[in-house]
């Protein structure tokens, strides 16, 4: 065969082959697809809500102080001739108990000075007494009237009234030279701890030299900051005993789990604070330093302690107490109601550090969705894994390509 007809046939089986292809691909069936769009309901956890009477705590932060503070001076000056061994930083010491003797020896001599001086005072009353008895016989007897003021003077009265004077300056004197003899014993002034000393045996001191620090062993009270918001729901003493709101006092850095003291609130401090302008309460706390019996579990309140305190509030009636987490932007809570979320705006009474105490806006028996959802919108649909919410529903539209 030549070569011509071999390429006419090549070529026509190509072209036969190209036809038939051609064919097949017009005459066949287009393809359908068939796809479903489903929308379901948010799968969502709830939690029922009921109206009833609750007490809030206002937890704040606040520093330990005392509430006998002193800076123990002296009032006479002298040498220091002893020191009691309790009259050392960290030692207690009870009202009255001497921490100091400054030597006497002075102050005695001085007082013995006064006595004698006013003895002598005495003495020359005495006589101007005698003077005075003499003079009235004296006057008696020339038996003349004489004008008030000559009488007076015929009569020694200006002489007599000197006299006394002496005498009740003389026992003045004998008063402050005992006073200041007393003096040279220093007390502690009430039952202390004491903090610092500034003198020993040998100090040369003057009158007002600091001797040390001293705090009552008796009360300490916690400066707290709460918000001004806070203050009207908050009961104070008010020079009643016990008749404060409790407090609870916690040191997280160094007590234990769960350990904490107990206390009262005290004052209402009428001034902000200046830095924070938050208003300042104090926290009264018997028995800081767990001195008492039966105190070993408690661990003891250090002055400049920096620690947090929880204070009972005032019982709100008739509210919803919600925890914050369910409390949206806004003050909204989310609701779902009949299968569908219910975007609810509330009035909150009150709130502390982990509820929201609602007085308007949620009733009794509503669930409150408490989980976070990523899309929300009012009207969603919503369910529950207790299938108590709406089922799931399902659509299927066609779709060809």
């Amino acid at each position: 065969m030549s070569k011509r007809k071999t390429f006419i046939i090549s070529a026509a089986i190509l072209l036969v082959s190209a036809a038939i292809t051609f064919v097949v691909f017009m005459t066949a069936p287009e393809a359908e697809r068939e796809g479903a769009s489903i929308t379901t309901a948010m799968l969502v956890d709830v939690v029922e809500v009921n109206r009833g009477n609750y007490t809030p705590t206002v937890v704040a932060t606040g520093t330990v102080q005392a509430a006998k503070d002193i800076i123990l001076s002296t009032q006479v000056g002298g040498e220091v001739v002893s020191i009691s061994e309790s009259f050392t930083p960290g030692s207690f010491v009870k009202k009255g108990e001497v921490l100091l003797q400054i030597n006497p020896a002075d102050y005695r001599n001085t007082l013995q000075l006064r006595k004698s001086d006013l003895q002598l005072a005495k003495t020359d009353l005495s006589v101007e007494m005698g003077r005075q008895e003499v003079a009235r016989n004296d006057y008696e007897l020339i038996g003349e009237e004489l004008p008030a003021d000559n009488q007076e003077l015929v009569l020694r009265k200006p002489q007599l009234d000197a006299a006394k004077a002496r005498v009740a300056a003389a026992e003045a004197a004998v008063d402050q030279a005992q006073l200041n003899l007393q003096r040279t014993t220093v007390r502690a002034p009430f039952n202390a701890h004491i903090i610092s000393r500034n003198a020993n045996v040998g100090s040369q001191l003057a009158p007002g030299a600091e001797l040390g620090r001293l705090v009552g062993m008796e009360e300490y009270w916690v400066a707290a900051n709460v918000p001004v918001s806070k203050v009207n729901w908050l009961t104070f003493s008010e020079n009643v005993a016990n008749a404060g709101a409790e407090a609870k006092i916690f040191n997280t850095t160094s007590w234990s789990a769960g350990q904490y003291r107990k206390g009262k609130l005290f004052r209402l401090v009428g001034a902000l604070d200046t830095q924070t302008r938050l208003a300042r309460v104090l926290v009264s706390v018997t028995d800081p330093l767990a001195r008492n019996a039966g105190a070993d579990s408690i661990p003891p309140l250090i002055i400049g302690t920096f620690v947090e305190v929880r204070i009972q509030a005032k019982e709100i009636p008739n509210v919803i107490r919600l925890s914050r987490d369910y409390l949206r932007q806004g003050n909204t809570v989310w609701v779902m109601k009949d299968g569908k979320l219910d975007i609810r705006k509330v009035d909150v009474l009150f709130d502390d550090a982990e509820y929201a105490y609602i007085s308007k806006g949620l009733s009794d028996g509503e669930m409150v969705v408490t989980t976070d959802l990523s899309t929300v919108v009012e009207g969603s649909k919503l369910r529950t894994e207790s299938g108590g919410a709406a089922q799931d529903t399902a659509s299927t539209e066609r779709n060809q390509e």
